[in-house]
């Protein structure tokens, strides 16, 4: 089982014009359910807990549950046996999702947090900057990535590519500018001989085949 990065985000009005302007908040949703769909029972996704993130890909992990438990039930003749698979399908599943938590932001976390058993807690340095800056270098250099996986986003898309590829210079990237938003523009700003910017990623929706393509088979 390999780790790898999402940074993601659906954009806040509020912020700069030019992440929420450009965003397609219905491919950035697609683009995150579809990536956590074709990793989930294979490898491990790693991410900063989102807010608007993280109950998008609880979503795929319910239903990865119920389709397992769809599967073997009629062959489960008790209530107890059905509870019991249950549980272990959902232990299962959970071994496979890590969620990075910036203790600074403790009193907003979102009740999809309650869902999940990986949740590694990052210390609370005092201001919003240094707090997240601290959760980003512990889950960026904590862990050994394969790849990272880009899509949507603010301005915090821009600083984890730069951190990522630093750290893991051999792991792939994959920077779904079809999103918009942040990711846009970083695929935007790479040079056009960059082996990185595929032209499937700007153009493809159909995100369940791309990431198979230019993820799963290459890791």
């Amino acid at each position: 089982m390999k780790n790898i990065f999402l940074s993601a985000s659906i954009p806040l009005p509020e912020r700069h014009p030019k992440y929420y302007d450009t965003a397609d908040i219905i491919a950035i949703r697609d683009a995150v359910i579809a990536l956590a769909s074709i990793v989930i029972d294979k490898h491990r996704i790693i991410w900063g807990g989102h807010p608007s993130i993280t109950p998008l890909i609880n979503f795929v992990i319910e239903r990865t549950i119920q389709y397992r438990l769809d599967k073997s039930i009629n062959e489960i003749p008790s209530e107890e046996q059905k509870k019991h698979l249950f549980q272990n399908i959902k232990n299962e599943i959970q071994k496979h999702v890590t969620i990075y938590q910036s203790e600074f932001f403790r009193e907003k976390f979102p009740e999809d947090n309650e869902k999940f058993e990986n949740i590694i807690f990052t210390d609370n340095k005092g201001d919003i900057h240094s707090s997240i800056q601290e959760m980003r270098q512990k889950m960026l250099s904590e862990n050994e990535f394969a790849a990272a996986v880009f899509i949507g986003g603010m301005d915090g898309i821009e600083v984890e590519y730069k951190m990522f590829k630093e750290l893991h210079p051999q792991a792939l990237l994959l920077p779904i500018a079809s999103t918009g938003a942040a990711t846009k523009i970083v695929y935007d700003n790479l040079p056009e001989d960059d082996e990185v910017k595929h032209e499937r990623y700007l153009k493809d929706y159909g995100y369940m085949s791309l990431f198979q393509k230019y993820l799963i088979d290459k890791i």
